[in-house]
């Protein structure tokens, strides 16, 4: 037989080491009819040792070597924190997407003691995650409307810093925490560096609507604003569609060519329909893009006044 001690408000008994029979302490009687029972059992009671729930590492340890591709986004990452996120910077926006845990990678490098002063606001449950896990100090938009830097990936990004981004369907809170910044920063691997938007990221541009509305916006989307293949983004792992994290809906709307060379135009016809909250074009937003290249090599992008300037970093 095991011994067992049991909570009488939850009734769930917790095995312990010492043998024989079940003790049951009935916290409703007097202390002195409890140790009655203990007294009788003529058995010492091996106390019920508690579990220890283990800290969450900050930094992850890589267990695996990275492919190339995940070699050029932590490339990026890296690069684009050590140029960006200085000492004095400390309201910080953590964005969305494949390369954003090598940005609050290298932010934790940084150390307890840049970082135990710094707030970070997150753009959706990915980075939220992200900086709980790292113990950073967590932070909203509500509290901190004026943020000093934001790094986000970006799914491409064409030669005058425009980006879609989106293909998280995080976009809205993206764009929130993009304008709120004084410094707005791309980072993206070199499949991301396009000349024109729509290049290399197919899908098309997306835009989240509200779940009343999808119907509507679709058609007007198809037939007057010139995306006849526009759909609306089913989930992979649920039956239904994708919902974000604003409880609306995603539609993917590819463009032409044509179209997609001035894509300040096709975002203001798009933020005109009925139902639309966002769209995923960032146009005339960021200050630098970084890509980090196969070499090893990081490509940089940035404006200089009115015009995009690129240059590149060599690996040491």
């Amino acid at each position: 037989m095991s011994l067992y001690l049991c909570n009488p408000h939850k009734y769930l008994c917790y095995p312990s080491r010492a043998p024989s029979f079940r003790i049951f302490i009935d916290h409703h009687r007097p202390v002195s009819s409890a140790k009655t029972h203990l007294a009788s059992a003529q058995t010492p009671i091996t106390p019920v040792p508690r579990p220890v729930t283990m800290p969450v590492l900050a930094v992850p340890i890589a267990t695996t070597t990275l492919s190339a591709i995940e070699q050029s986004k932590r490339l990026a990452a890296y690069t684009a924190v050590d140029k960006h996120i200085l000492p004095e910077h400390k309201v910080i926006g953590i964005g969305s997407g494949s390369t954003v845990p090598y940005v609050v990678e290298r932010i934790v490098a940084q150390g307890r003691e840049l970082n135990k002063d710094r707030v970070f606001i997150p753009t959706g449950f990915q980075s939220k995650e992200l900086i709980v896990m790292s113990n950073l100090n967590l932070g909203d938009v509500d509290q901190f409307p004026t943020i000093d830097v934001t790094i986000d990936g970006a799914d491409e990004v064409d030669l005058d810093l425009n980006c879609i981004k989106g293909g998280g369907a995080c976009h809205l809170r993206e764009k929130v925490l993009a304008e709120a910044a004084n410094t707005f920063i791309v980072v993206a691997d070199y499949r991301k560096n396009a000349e024109y938007l729509g290049t290399n990221f197919t899908p098309g541009v997306p835009v989240e609507v509200v779940p009343f509305a999808y119907a509507q916006v679709l058609r007007k989307l198809r037939d007057v604003l010139g995306s006849p293949n526009a759909t609306l983004r089913m989930a992979k792992a649920k039956a239904g569609p994708v919902v974000t994290d604003n409880s609306n809906f995603v539609i993917d709307a590819p463009f032409s060519r044509e179209i997609m060379k001035d894509p300040s135009t096709i975002l203001a016809k798009i933020k005109m329909l009925t139902g639309v909250v966002e769209v995923g074009l960032f146009c005339d937003m960021a200050q630098a893009a970084y890509f980090g290249n196969e070499d090893g090599s990081v490509t940089v992008k940035r404006k200089v006044e009115s015009r995009v300037v690129e240059e590149s970093i060599l690996p040491s």
